[in-house]
């Protein structure tokens, strides 16, 4: 008998070590997924060692409310408005937050060595700030560049323009108005973001020169912040009072991996994945979806592997109480209450000979 409960103390520890270890491994895979969407860790770099807390949001509009380059400063203005109202004030405004803004669309572009249509994302304010995707040559637009006329090409339209990536400086078309390569990148290689861009070959470039192009002012789709967070919930709050959502959507990106956020999710399976607000996800926040979905199965396992370690770590907590309970009635309780009785007895024993004087006259 006594051999077959070793074994099934045995049994039992194996179990519930496997299952402490898939847990685990549930949990690691959750954080190693999480950390390789860069899109959604902006607030954590631009923060840095700064001792202020910042938050990342992101803002959807439906393809018939779209916004122009004036709804953006627009907001720029209520923006550092709110900042200044809540106390603030750093030492210059730019420091309190940045933000970028992008449209979609498809232009044909050509070259001497070939033509073809791509996909175009057209982007304004510091936009590689929140997608800081790999250069393989060149460098990234910026709010700051003098000249509009950069764009930057993918990896396969290079190759299909080009045949190479190394083109700083070289000429192209766009929809037949000149422009010059600023640079090549590397499309993310994690296979959320593989998976989620499925519209070929494309390039970047700057949301002005899209709209002197194309002569399309209302074409803003899609809005990233980041902002202090003084307070919780204080930077989603500010947003949805002063951006024109409409039937748009704003989200905080920031800890959209944590566990709780992941565990509130378990709660809108199968609603989450309907909306009829018109909203065309960027390829980046379906990217995040995407690991969201994974995350939210990666949980469900992990809370179901740490069931039973949970309960036998319980059952046998309460048994070992049970048995320190036992042990401390059936031996340290009788000798504290011996003690303490004969305590009592030699207090009784002094006092009555000190009452009959037998005390003085053993001294």
């Amino acid at each position: 008998m006594k051999a077959k409960a070793r074994k099934k103390r045995i049994f039992l520890l194996a179990l519930n070590a496997v299952l402490v270890l898939l847990a685990l491994l549930c949990l690691l895979t959750i954080r190693i997924l999480s950390a390789n969407m860069e899109a959604q860790r902006a607030a954590e770099r631009w923060q840095g060692e700064s001792g202020t807390a910042f938050r990342q949001i992101s803002c959807y509009l439906p393809v018939d409310e779209k916004q122009s380059l004036n709804d953006m400063y627009a907001f720029r203005y209520k923006l550092l408005d709110a900042l200044h109202k809540a106390a603030l004030d750093i030492d210059n405004d730019e420091s309190l937050f940045v933000d970028a803004w992008s449209a979609v669309d498809k232009l044909t572009v050509s070259s001497s060595r070939a033509s073809g249509e791509a996909s175009v994302i057209a982007v304004g304010g510091e936009f590689f700030q929140f997608h800081p995707i790999r250069l393989l040559s060149g460098s990234y637009l910026s709010e700051n560049d003098l000249m509009q006329d950069r764009v930057l090409l993918d990896e396969d339209l290079a190759w299909l323009l080009f045949g190479g990536t190394e083109l700083t400086g070289m000429s192209l078309k766009i929809n037949g108005v000149p422009f010059v390569v600023g640079g090549v990148i590397e499309r993310e290689q994690d296979f959320a973001s593989q998976r989620a861009y499925t519209v070929g070959q494309g390039l970047y470039m700057s949301y002005d020169a899209y709209v002197s192009l194309t002569g399309n002012e209302q074409a803003i789709t899609c809005y990233e912040l980041v902002m202090p967070e003084p307070v919780k919930g204080f930077a989603l709050d500010t947003v949805k009072t002063n951006f024109t959502l409409g039937r748009g959507e704003a989200l905080e990106n920031t800890g959209r991996f944590s566990l709780l956020r992941l565990y509130k999710l378990l709660g809108q399976t199968g609603t989450r994945s309907m909306q009829a607000m018109g909203l065309m996800y960027p390829y980046w926040e379906n990217a995040a979806r995407c690991v969201e979905d994974i995350c939210v199965i990666l949980l469900l396992a992990a809370t179901v592997f740490a069931v039973i370690p949970l309960v036998t770590a319980v059952v046998y907590a309460v048994r070992l109480i049970k048995r320190g309970k036992e042990g401390l009635e059936e031996q340290v309780l009788p000798r504290i209450k011996d003690s303490a009785e004969e305590a009592v007895r030699v207090r009784q024993r002094r006092r009555w000979e000190k009452q009959h004087g037998l005390h003085e006259k053993k001294q």
